[in-house]
């Protein structure tokens, strides 16, 4: 009677997680175009802006079911760009961005994406929402909380603006000086960037 009801439980129990598993909702973005980002900040003189532009992989971005215990929508998908790539419109100032970066030990800037308060709604073509992001950057990952708008760009198909203020400190990197200290960059820095990609 004993070995009946342990057989009962575990294909009870069987039977429950395949349902679970099986519940859990996938739905996917795929990257439809070229992907821009741009890294603002400022000197004791003037601003700059650092841009990469490069073409979309053929890559995707997964959103799963409503988390109610940590109260967000998970996503999974990453973007790698190559620090290589960045130009600041002026030669000297490429460059030092670039070793700041350590480009030639850590050549990716990561950015992985976790999660979403919500699910854009575009009934009126745009939406903002917030979310969890990684940024890997010179060998060190943080965590940030990131602020997305989503707009509809043409039938199926949205666009999609991030940006979050970060600090070279944040990933413990000193920011980049010329003429004896005289041009000082300061720690703040914007990063955003603009996808576009259509659910499938």
């Amino acid at each position: 009677m004993i070995h009946y009801f342990r057989v009962v439980i575990s294909g009870f129990l069987i039977v429950l997680l395949f349902t679970f598993f099986n519940t859990i909702k996938v739905e996917k973005w795929v990257i439809t175009s070229g992907c821009t980002l741009s890294v603002s900040g400022s000197t004791n003189i003037n601003s700059f802006v650092c841009e990469v532009t490069q073409s979309a992989a053929a890559d995707t971005i997964n959103h799963y079911n409503y988390d109610p215990v940590k109260k967000y929508y998970p996503i999974s998908g990453m973007m790698f760009i190559d620090v290589t790539g960045f130009n600041c419109h002026n030669p000297m100032m490429t460059s030092d961005l670039r070793k700041t970066l350590k480009y030639k030990e850590y050549p990716k800037l990561i950015i992985n994406f976790i999660s979403l308060q919500k699910l854009p709604d575009l009934k009126n073509k745009k939406d903002k929402i917030t979310g969890l992001v990684d940024i890997e950057l010179s060998g060190v990952k943080k965590r940030f909380n990131i602020e997305y708008e989503f707009q509809l760009a043409k039938a199926n198909e949205i666009q999609v603006i991030g940006s979050k203020q970060i600090l070279f400190s944040d990933f413990n990197l000193i920011p980049p000086r010329k003429l004896g200290g005289m041009i000082k960059t300061n720690n703040e820095l914007m990063i955003t960037f603009n996808i576009s990609m259509k659910s499938i």
